[in-house]
């Protein structure tokens, strides 16, 4: 019987910080005994107090990493994040569309700074949210999925259902699984997760007062692919996922590292349970 790790490819931008990205990533990976690759779309120069610059490495060296992973290894599931072009979007999906694909459609930083202009939000919407497996937006990425302005007040579960109905109308067989992931500092934090034609199920976790939250999606997508690449059901996985996120903001809440928002801690408490 095999004692091989399943292989997680992380296909992100680095954080020179590192808080997010690449960074968080591979850590929440190994924290779920799996193996993390990686395939590397962008270099940012970036800290606590927000990104400074960002490059773009040639499409040719992107595709070059895709392939020196999927020549060589068996990968179980694939984690996205800052993609950084359109053209960046529409490889990813031509070439890794036929794996589960867990979506982390990252257009803003937790700074504030713009990591994913329109032309990269209508290749998401075009060619890479139909495919996937998992979409794990926040409430404003959601909205700026639909073209809604987030101002609108649309709840959550709205959004989930409504992105749900819009990938899977794009010809997906299914389309996706949407969770919009929630937020709040005080009480219970609840993301939402929705299939197409399903109503949305809340899934709820204590909500957590930090500033110290840099990163925080990367890892939830992270853990929540991690958790998929070993079999486990969706709807577990995600709270699996949020669980242990919740445990690392726990870590970190108290740190003062940097003079912005801090990282969500990539130091291991335990093993993640599920």
């Amino acid at each position: 019987m095999s004692t091989d790790p399943p292989v997680v490819l992380a296909v992100a931008g680095t954080d020179s910080g590192g808080a997010a990205g690449l960074a968080a990533d591979l850590a929440t990976i190994a924290a779920h005994r799996a193996h993390g690759a990686c395939v590397v779309t962008a270099i940012t120069a970036q800290d606590t107090t927000g990104v400074h610059a960002v490059h773009v490495p040639p499409l040719d060296m992107i595709d070059e990493q895709i392939a020196a992973v999927l020549d060589d290894l068996t990968v179980a599931s694939v984690k996205t994040g800052m993609l950084g072009s359109p053209e960046v979007v529409r490889l990813v999906a031509e070439r890794l569309g036929h794996l589960r694909l867990v979506v982390d459609p990252v257009l803003i930083a937790t700074s504030g700074a713009v990591l994913g202009d329109e032309s990269v939000r209508a290749a998401y919407v075009d060619h890479l949210l139909p495919i996937a497996t998992v979409v794990t937006p926040n409430v404003e990425e959601a909205a700026a999925l639909l073209g809604v302005d987030g101002a609108c007040g649309f709840p959550p579960e709205e959004l989930a259902a409504r992105l749900a109905a819009q990938c899977g109308g794009a010809g997906s067989a299914g389309g996706p699984a949407v969770v919009v992931t929630g937020g709040g500092t005080t009480g219970t934090c609840t993301d939402w997760l929705a299939l197409l034609g399903q109503t949305p199920v809340a899934l709820s976790h204590p909500a957590l007062a930090t500033e110290n939250d840099h990163g925080t999606g990367c890892t939830y997508s992270a853990a929540l692919a991690s958790l998929l690449a070993q079999g486990i059901e969706l709807e577990t996985a995600c709270r699996c996922a949020a669980a242990y996120t919740s445990q690392q903001l726990a870590l970190s809440r108290r740190w003062e590292l940097g003079r912005g928002r801090g990282p969500i801690a990539h130091v291991a408490a335990s093993h993640p349970s599920h």
